[in-house]
C-alpha cells in the first residue's frame, strides 16, 4: 500500500536534523492543526530502545497521539516497504477520523519513499548478505565501504562506513543486478498538484546544533542509556543487526564488550551524531518537495509552529 495523491495532499511533514527541535514544535503543531503524529524515525519502531532514540515521553504521548512507535521487537528486521505500508494505513485512519496526519522525524529515506514511492529493487538474498557480513567481520567495515565505493561511489559517499545494513544492501543490489542502487533510487518527484500541502525541514546553525547534540548525548547517558543498552543485549531472541547498528547503541555495545572506555564511547557517539546531522543537512535540500525553515535555535516551540503554519498559508 503506497500513498495516493489525495492521501498525500492531506498530510503535513516536519523533518530536519537530529536534535533540531522537531518533536517540541510538532506537539504544538499537532494541537493547532488537530493532528496525530506519525513518526519518521527508523529506530523508534523498536520496543525497548527508548532513551537512545529520544522517543516521546509518556507525557508527550498524552498531548498528541503518536503512530509507528514501538511496533517491532529489536530482533526483527524492519524494511522501508513495511514502513510505507503501515504509514499509509495510519494516515488513512487519521484522515477518516477527520484529523490531520503530521509526519515528524529525520529519516530521509522514509520521507522520500512516502513522497515519491518505493524504489524498485531485487528481493533480499540472505545467502549473499551473510557472505557480505562475514567479509565485514573478517576485514572490517571500512573494507566493505571501500568495496562499495568502487562500484557505487554515489551511495558510498552518503553512507557512514559503520552503516553495515545499508552498505550490504547496496552491494547486494549491485551483485544481483549489475546496477548501482543509486540509479534504481532515482525516483522522480510527483507533480506539484499531487504533493503534500507542506514539507518543511528545520535548518539550524551548525555550531548551535553541534553543541545541542553534545548536551543531549550527555543527558541521555545520565538518563540510563547505558543500562538500556545492557538490557537490550540480554533480550531473547537477541537484537538483530539493525538494532545493534543503531546510532549510539553500536558504540555502547562496544563499550560493554570491553572494547573501549565509556568516555571514549560517548565521544564516538557525539562524533557519529555530528556526522549524521551533516548528512541530514545534505539530504533534505536535495528533495525538491522540501522547504527550508532557517532557525536560530532560540525560538520557542510555539514560535516554530506558528512559522510553519504561516509557510503553509503562503504555499
Amino acid at each position: 500500500m503506497e500513498f495516493s495523491s489525495s492521501l498525500l495532499r492531506a498530510c503535513w511533514f516536519l523533518a530536519g536534523p537530529t536534535a533540531s527541535g522537531k518533536s517540541a514544535a510538532a506537539l504544538t503543531l499537532a494541537r493547532l492543526l488537530n493532528a496525530e503524529i506519525i513518526s519518521l524515525d527508523s529506530m523508534a519502531v523498536y520496543r525497548g530502545m527508548d532513551v537512545g532514540t529520544a522517543k516521546p515521553t509518556p507525557v508527550e504521548r498524552e498531548q498528541a497521539v503518536h503512530h509507528l512507535i514501538d511496533i517491532a521487537d529489536p530482533h526483527q528486521e524492519f524494511s522501508v516497504a513495511e514502513f510505507v505500508r503501515l504509514a499509509a494505513a495510519a494516515a488513512t485512519g487519521i484522515v477518516q477520523r477527520g484529523l490531520v496526519p503530521l509526519f515528524v522525524g529525520g529519516t530521509g529515506l522514509y520521507l522520500r519513499s512516502i513522497l515519491r514511492g518505493l524504489a524498485d529493487g531485487p528481493e533480499a538474498n540472505w545467502e549473499l548478505r551473510q557472505s557480505l557480513e562475514r567479509q565485514a567481520v573478517e576485514h572490517g567495515p571500512q573494507w566493505l565501504h571501500n568495496r562499495l565505493m568502487s562500484c557505487d561511489p554515489i551511495t558510498a559517499s552518503r553512507l557512514h562506513p559503520n552503516d553495515m545494513r545499508r552498505i550490504i544492501r547496496a552491494l547486494e543490489v549491485f551483485e544481483l543486478t549489475g546496477t548501482p542502487i543509486s540509479e534504481s533510487q532515482q525516483q522522480h518527484p510527483r507533480p506539484e498538484s499531487d504533493r503534500p500541502q507542506l514539507v518543511v525541514w528545520l535548518e539550524p546553525p551548525r555550531d548551535w546544533l553541534r553543541n545541542r547534540i553534545d548536551q543531549r548525548v550527555d543527558r541521555m547517558i545520565a538518563s540510563g542509556w547505558l543500562e538500556e543498552t545492557r538490557q537490550l543485549l540480554q533480550r531473547q531472541p537477541p537484537p538483530g543487526r539493525t538494532a545493534c547498528q543503531a546510532l549510539g547503541y553500536r558504540e555502547l555495545i562496544d563499550h560493554l564488550g570491553v572494547h573501549q572506555t565509556l568516555e571514549a564511547a560517548v565521544g564516538q557517539i557525539k562524533t557519529a551524531t555530528h556526522q549524521f546531522a551533516k548528512r541530514q543537512h545534505t539530504w533534505f535540500p536535495n528533495l525538491v518537495e522540501c522547504r527550508s525553515l532557517p532557525i536560530t535555535g532560540q525560538e520557542s516551540a510555539e514560535s516554530l509552529a506558528g512559522q510553519i503554519i504561516e509557510m503553509a498559508r503562503g504555499v
